[in-house]
């Protein structure tokens, strides 16, 4: 049952997402995770270097995982990027276990901010 809501939201995001954001073209999961940390950095129309892009992930995932006790939020720094502690260890998962989990955790980001239901 749990499995079956995940996947309906996780459809439900990822369409009202890939709508608004890619012209309809399906966004997967990174992209997904990217735009968390292009929202989470407040900073939507600046243009970002590779290595910026990939600070952009590790804000995003850090900001994800947060409420599952393995980040925690530290300080912003002096250009505006947040920087978070880890907490404690993430488990050994395997990928597809991985996928789940960032998966359920975006749900829950974007539920809490009710952009969907």
């Amino acid at each position: 049952m749990r499995d079956e809501l995940l996947k309906t939201r996780w459809e439900s995001l990822q369409k009202k997402l890939s709508d608004q954001f890619a012209d309809g073209e399906q966004m997967d999961l990174d992209a997904i995770i990217y735009m968390v940390g292009v929202q989470e950095l407040g900073k939507p129309q600046a243009k970002f270097k590779k290595d910026e892009k990939i600070n952009l992930m590790h804000i995003a995932i850090c900001t994800l995982l947060e409420p599952y006790g393995f980040y925690e939020f530290d300080f912003i720094d002096e250009e505006g990027w947040p920087h978070f502690t880890n907490t404690s260890k993430l488990p050994a998962l395997k990928a597809g276990e991985q996928t789940v989990l960032m998966k359920e955790a975006l749900v829950s980001y974007f539920l809490k901010r009710e952009y969907i239901e």
